[in-house]
């Protein structure tokens, strides 16, 4: 882990590519098949029109693209539509950083709660973060059926997104 500052920024519509991939690498890493992560690469890719329509929010150490989020909104309804770090920064605590940094901006955006729907590996990462399960929905990837939960992060019970004391363990 570098001991360099990690800089959460505004995307840029010209970083599509980089976080295209950071995305697609970071799916790869919990081993899917390689047919399955074909069929997830339109869900995987961003195009310069999503991000100069969304918030979407980059992490960077030293100039270097580690991992993003991007949010999408109607009216009070806020989505984490996106939150990747990349593979070589997996279990650093970016991802925590960049998920308080997602609910503040939801916060900002005038939501009381932010949706989550996840990959099941995501999972426990976002009940740690204080998020709770409120269901889930079928999904098929190459004839494989699969659950993905949906989960509710309450922006208005979580009034200090820095810190960890908020946060519940998995289960």
């Amino acid at each position: 882990m570098s001991t360099h500052a990690t800089v959460i920024r505004r995307g840029r519509p010209g970083e599509n590519g980089v976080l295209t991939r950071i995305a697609q690498e970071a799916k790869g890493h919990w081993g899917y098949p390689g047919e399955w992560l074909k069929a997830w690469k339109d869900a995987l890719t961003l195009s310069a029109d999503f991000i100069s329509k969304n918030p979407v929010f980059v992490a960077e150490i030293e100039g270097a693209t580690i991992g993003f989020y991007a949010l999408c909104s109607e009216g009070h309804t806020v989505t984490l539509e996106h939150l990747w770090v990349a593979p070589g920064h997996i279990g650093t605590g970016l991802g925590a950083k960049l998920f308080h940094h997602a609910a503040k901006e939801a916060s900002a955006l005038g939501a009381s709660a932010m949706n989550i729907e996840t990959d099941p590996n995501a999972e426990s990462f976002y009940l740690r973060m204080g998020a709770k399960r409120i269901g889930e929905v079928s999904s098929i990837v190459n004839s494989s059926p699969r659950l993905l939960p949906i989960l509710l992060y309450d922006l208005r019970s979580s009034a200090d997104y820095t810190s960890p004391v908020h946060n519940q363990p998995a289960r």
